[in-house]
């Protein structure tokens, strides 16, 4: 018999197996009734999301409130296993339908296993959710957060780099409150909101970010009721509260919080401690004040730490500002308007206001001619293209209206007679507003400093810039903004007419000229006035820079009021002898004209006050007594005058000789307070030396021709309080500008000195008495062919304490050396020249080194000038100067 298997199942575990068994093929026989199940269960939890959602909505409908997060996290999983109920719904009658003896079995139990099983778990997954839905309350009042969005069109382009150097100086803990000044339509606003939003994007450390638009009418209370809103104290009674409490209060709550202040458009000193605000800085948990104004005086004002100057964008960022606003289908409408577009953004002046307001106005522009048409109206009535006469002008004006004084308003008006991007004299400037009358101190140089006081004023509010040396430039936009004032002939104080820098070749007709105050033909091409027009009114006429070469004798005949008269820089070789008949006339500007002799007929001028012949090089003839007839002047400028012709002088002229005549003629005017001239003799500089009023009244003085000198006592200059341009020219035997350096030298005794020229003085030796000229700014030495150093070492080595006390050239910002051919130094050890902005050395190559080291003119912008070959041959301190000086080189 074979063997028997016998197998032996313990109760229990059968009982397990069966179990499990049956539970998995539940999963199979309850398949189609969880399906079933499932779909109905789904509804109703959708049902139950929509009705949280419909109190969601409508709580967030109020103010300052939103969904609580466990809400939003409910939602977003009914969200997600709706998504994946659907899906097990859908397939379900595909899996029903392999079931079989009566749904206990199926043709694949494998799947319909594994499917039944998802089917149910998703089915108790939803029962939860649907328990976990019943809630109480599904909002509350959010935390506000640390700074409000600020709506803002897309960044403006170019002012990106500026928002990530205000941003870092932001981080900085040293600094406490940020002025970000310039004029108006520059992008202020706009990047105060990009600092702003930045706190949103930013991961800070801030409690509050607050924003407060200050404007022109400061009122406190406004100020205490925005921040008060911002830091949860406004409310009806406390509004009601005195301005010291609620300062109190607000105090009480930023003394221990880290905040940031934004004010946007300040036009005086904000007190923050009256406002309640702590005063920034490291020992108030570092908070910050960030502030926008159109004044760089109101960043002193306020304190500053650090100032930024939003600057108009460059040629690059305008052009891509205005390509914008204007759009590509404009654009490429036909091949030349591109080119034409190019000139429209030049006359907006990089002024993004001005881009952007003329840059829509020209989008739907698409024919060639009507971009033209465009050019000719900003070039001549800008007022009238669209939007600028009434967006762009009107908030500009806001500066003009806020300047301090009509005087001082008046003289922002008065530089529109200027051209286009002129750059305009500061000294002759405030020459033509003394003639006019605008400034009314007691003396000349009083009125000098009240005019630069004035000039600062308009350079501080931003509405002119510095130009070049001595200059100021007025914006394109800001000019016909002020021209749009000026030029209204309803208001009969102003009403200017200005032509100038229009090419025009003929005079605009003169019976237009009637009412005009004030009247530029600046910068034409105009080459005669032969008509004779009738200006009762007329204050001001500028016909300088021009082609003009004859005037009518008669043209001046009916100008009864005229004060200041222009003809500098002109072609006139004679003038009209006409002149003689502006009794009114303040000032005559003749500087840089050809003209050989000035008429007798002058002498009528009895109420002339300044007289320019500065650089009348062909002059030969002033008849003595002229001058000194003319006895209510106060400024005569000769500096250059007969320069090029002093020996073809007659002897009843009083530029016969050395120049011992024109101070002789000077002398006898009782009033005189401001004078330059030429000297050409040292028995002419003695006999003006021994003045004490000529000392004491003279700016500038070019010493030309010392024919038999070989030494000029320089120290003796150094009484001339007011000299701030020396000049010595063709003094071909002097070899030595003596001063004793041995004895104790008074420090800066050469104090105004700011321009030193020397020319053709070929065996001099140095220019030591240079270092004791501490606020020079430019010096220009040419065809010195013994000079072998500008400032000796040897002149010191008995006195090395002089030295010591000594900081030469510390302002110096221009240096001029050519065809000094044996020069061999500048100074014998590197020198940090921290305003210097050009160097140039042309015939110079014997100079093997430069007096600089890696810590002068760290900001490193300035300009070396030189030959190529010059410039390989030169010696370093170091190599780390040469490398951060080598971008600096122009060949």
């Amino acid at each position: 018999m074979g063997n028997i298997l016998q197998i032996s199942i313990d109760g229990a575990i059968f009982s397990r197996c069966l179990d499990c068994f049956l539970g998995k093929a539940a999963y199979i026989r309850n398949l189609q009734d969880n399906v079933v199940a499932l779909e109905t269960e789904l509804g109703k939890l959708i049902e139950a999301k929509n009705d949280v959602m419909a109190r969601v909505v409508n709580a967030e409908r109020q103010p300052m409130m939103t969904r609580l997060n466990k809400v939003q996290g409910w939602l977003s999983r009914v969200d997600a296993v709706k998504a994946e109920a659907d899906e097990l719904i859908r397939h379900g009658s595909q899996e029903i339908e392999k079931l079989c003896l009566g749904g206990y079995c199926s043709k694949n139990c494998h799947s319909s296993y594994k499917f039944g099983k998802k089917v149910t778990k998703k089915l108790r997954y939803v029962g939860t959710l649907m328990a976990e839905g019943a809630f109480e309350v599904v909002a509350e009042r959010a935390p506000e957060s640390v700074a409000d969005e600020r709506p803002i069109e897309p960044t403006v382009v170019g002012l990106q780099s500026q928002l990530e150097q205000v941003w870092r100086c932001i981080q900085e803990e040293s600094v406490g409150i940020v002025g970000l000044y310039g004029m108006g339509g520059v992008g202020k606003t706009t990047l105060l909101t990009q600092i702003n939003n930045k706190f949103l994007e930013s991961p800070t450390n801030f409690n509050y970010v607050i924003w407060v638009v200050v404007s022109k009418d400061l009122r406190l209370e406004n100020l205490q009721e925005t921040i008060g809103e911002k830091i949860g104290l406004l409310n009806g009674g406390w509004k009601n509260r005195r301005i010291e409490q609620k300062a109190l209060d607000i105090f009480r709550i930023l003394k221990g919080k880290k905040f940031v202040l934004l004010l946007d458009d300040l036009w005086q000193r904000v007190d923050l401690t009256k406002v309640g605000v702590p005063l920034p800085g490291p020992q108030n948990n570092a908070s910050k004040v960030v502030f926008t104004t159109r004044s760089e005086e109101v960043c002193g004002l306020m304190e500053a730490h650090k100032k930024f100057k939003v600057a108009c964008l460059s040629d690059i960022d305008a052009w891509e500002l205005f390509r914008q606003k204007v759009g590509e289908e404009a654009l490429h409408s036909h091949p030349d308007i591109v080119e034409l577009a190019h000139t429209v953004a030049k006359e907006c002046g990089g002024l993004p206001l001005a881009l952007i307001t003329t840059g829509r106005a020209m989008a739907c522009k698409k024919t060639p001619e009507e971009w033209t048409y465009a050019i000719e109206v900003l070039s001549t009535s800008s007022s009238q293209f669209p939007g600028l006469g009434n967006e762009v002008y009107p908030l500009l004006k806001f500066s003009y209206d806020s300047l301090p004084s009509d005087t001082i308003r008046s003289c922002l008006l008065y530089c529109s007679l200027y051209p286009e991007d002129y750059c305009i004299s500061k000294e002759n400037l405030i020459d033509c507003w003394i003639g006019e009358g605008f400034l009314t101190e007691r003396d000349r140089f009083g009125e000098q400093n009240q005019g630069y006081h004035i000039l600062g004023i308009l350079l501080h509010a931003c509405v002119l810039e510095e130009g070049g040396d001595g200059e100021v430039k007025m914006h394109d936009v800001i000019r016909d903004m002020a021209l749009w004032i000026a030029c209204d002939i309803e208001k009969e104080k102003e009403n200017f007419l200005v032509y100038a820098g229009f090419g025009f070749i003929e005079a605009p007709p003169v019976r237009g000229w009637k009412r005009a105050r004030r009247l530029s033909l600046m910068h034409t091409r105009i080459t005669n006035l032969s008509n004779i027009p009738t200006c009762p009114h007329l204050l001001t006429l500028f016909l300088n820079k021009s082609n003009l070469s004859m005037i009518h004798d008669d043209f001046f005949q009916f100008m009864p009021s005229l004060k200041v008269l222009n003809l500098s820089y002109s072609k006139l070789t004679d003038l009209p002898v006409g002149i003689s008949k502006l009794a009114s006339l303040q000032l005559l500007d003749l500087s840089e004209l050809n003209i050989s002799e000035l008429p007798e007929e002058l002498k009528a001028l009895v109420n002339l006050k300044c007289l320019n012949l500065e650089w009348t090089r062909y002059l030969i003839s002033i008849p003595r007594q002229l001058i000194s007839n003319l006895s209510r002047l106060h400024v005569l400028r000769m500096f250059g005058a007969s320069h090029n012709a002093f020996d073809k002088a007659s002897e009843d002229s009083i530029l016969f000789g050395g120049g011992e005549l024109v101070v002789e003629e000077l002398l006898g005017l009782k009033y005189l307070e401001v004078t330059s001239f030429n000297l050409r003799s040292s028995p002419a500089l003695q006999s003006f030396l021994s003045s004490h009023k000529l000392r004491c009244c003279t700016q500038a003085l070019l010493l030309q021709h010392f024919k038999d000198s070989t030494f000029l006592e320089v120290s003796a200059l150094a009484d001339l309080k007011k000299l701030n341009r020396l000049w010595i020219r063709e003094c071909e035997k002097l070899e030595q500008l003596k001063m004793d350096y041995t004895e104790e030298v008074q420090p800066f005794v050469f104090h105004s000195l700011k321009n030193v020229g020397i020319c053709g003085c070929y065996k001099l030796k140095d220019l030591t008495f240079l270092v004791f000229a501490p606020n020079l700014e430019s010096i220009e030495v040419t065809s010195c062919r013994d000079m072998e150093e500008i400032v000796s070492m040897g002149k010191f080595a008995e006195v090395p304490e002089v030295m010591a006390n000594l900081n030469p050239f510390a302002k110096l910002q221009n240096l001029e050396l050519t065809g000094v051919i044996n020069l061999k130094s500048i100074y014998w050890k590197p020198l940090p020249f921290p305003h210097l902005k050009s160097m140039s050395f042309l015939n110079c190559h014997k100079l093997k080194k430069l007096p600089l080291d890696s810590n002068s003119a760290r900001e490193r912008n300035i300009v070396i000038y030189g030959d190529g070959r010059w410039w390989e041959q030169l010696e370093w301190v170091d190599e780390a100067t040469r490398n951060a000086f080598l971008p600096c080189f122009k060949s």
